[in-house]
């Protein structure tokens, strides 16, 4: 198993403001992440008239756009970081405004029943993560179904509890298992991986969705520190947190060492000064004789 993808999902964060949106592309390679995402929306796009037009709350979300003219800049900074980059986009016009950007498109839980934008994703050919939260395992795998049916090649599917913040004990992990087991149907026909979506920031939680159920991708919400507009609904890791769990996560794989049962170069020096197995002290007896002289 190799080592995860971390994703930094920035969200609403930004504040629309180029410099600190490279900021986060900055923060994320310094943390060891694998790639960033952002999210490409327009208000009257994303919810009904009537509820824009009673709801002063989400009419204040306009604030929270990303202007699409910084997408390309976007892209280009995070590549020369080393960073994979993504966007989950809202809209279907959204798909084609990202495709010659993203190295992979992300789409959202809320989104999850609207399968015209899983096809119009999936058409464009390139891999495709999405979440599941608040989703029956029915609506995960009409999700999945549509990709392959469109000739995705590479999909990723992220359990997710679609709660801000998600509580730990709601997190229900093994449910990766269960949807790796009820989508394997599907795995003949693309590559699939599976993963976890992060809204507890508990570190326990990354570590036991990585080291007992084996997700291939963890993504969580990223703010750079608290001045985002999401970081008061307690779901963003700070770049100290989560940087903190991901050096453990890669120290751990590193630690796996290969297969084979063997004598290490760093212990190899003491072997010498092992219990002799004739009088059951130490040195060997060989190194006794020759031992100060």
């Amino acid at each position: 198993m190799p080592v995860p993808d971390f994703i930094a999902e920035v969200s609403s964060n930004h504040n629309r403001d180029l410099g600190r949106m490279k900021e986060f592309i900055d923060v994320a390679a310094d943390i060891g992440c694998s790639g960033i995402k952002y999210q490409l929306f327009k208000l009257d796009e994303l919810f009904a008239p009537e509820i824009l037009e009673r709801s002063e709350e989400h009419r204040r979300r306009r604030e929270w756009e990303l202007p699409v003219e910084f997408i390309p800049e976007l892209s280009q900074h995070a590549h020369g970081k080393g960073l994979k980059f993504s966007c989950t986009p809202f809209y279907l016009e959204a798909v084609e405004i990202l495709r010659p950007h993203v190295d992979f498109f992300k789409i959202a839980s809320y989104e999850l029943l609207w399968l015209d934008l899983f096809k119009a994703c999936a058409e464009t050919g390139l891999p495709v993560v999405f979440s599941t939260g608040m989703a029956t395992l029915e609506e995960v795998s009409s999700a999945t179904g549509c990709l392959v049916d469109q000739g995705c090649e590479s999909i990723t599917v992220l359990h997710c509890n679609s709660a801000y913040p998600t509580p730990v004990e709601d997190a229900n992990l093994s449910g990766i298992d269960h949807l790796r087991q009820q989508l394997k149907g599907y795995a003949g026909s693309t590559n699939m991986e599976f993963g976890w979506s992060d809204h507890t920031v508990s570190p326990g939680v990354i570590h036991r969705a990585v080291n007992k159920y084996g997700s291939s991708m963890i993504e969580f919400h990223l703010d750079l520190e608290g001045e985002g507009a999401e970081y008061v609904s307690e779901h963003c890791w700070l770049p100290d947190q989560i940087g903190e769990v991901i050096r453990d996560v890669k120290s751990g794989f590193a630690a796996d060492g290969d297969s084979e049962y063997r004598i290490s170069k760093t212990e190899r020096p003491d072997r010498e000064w092992r219990a002799d197995p004739q009088d059951g002290l130490r040195p060997m007896k060989h190194v006794r004789d020759t031992f100060g002289k």
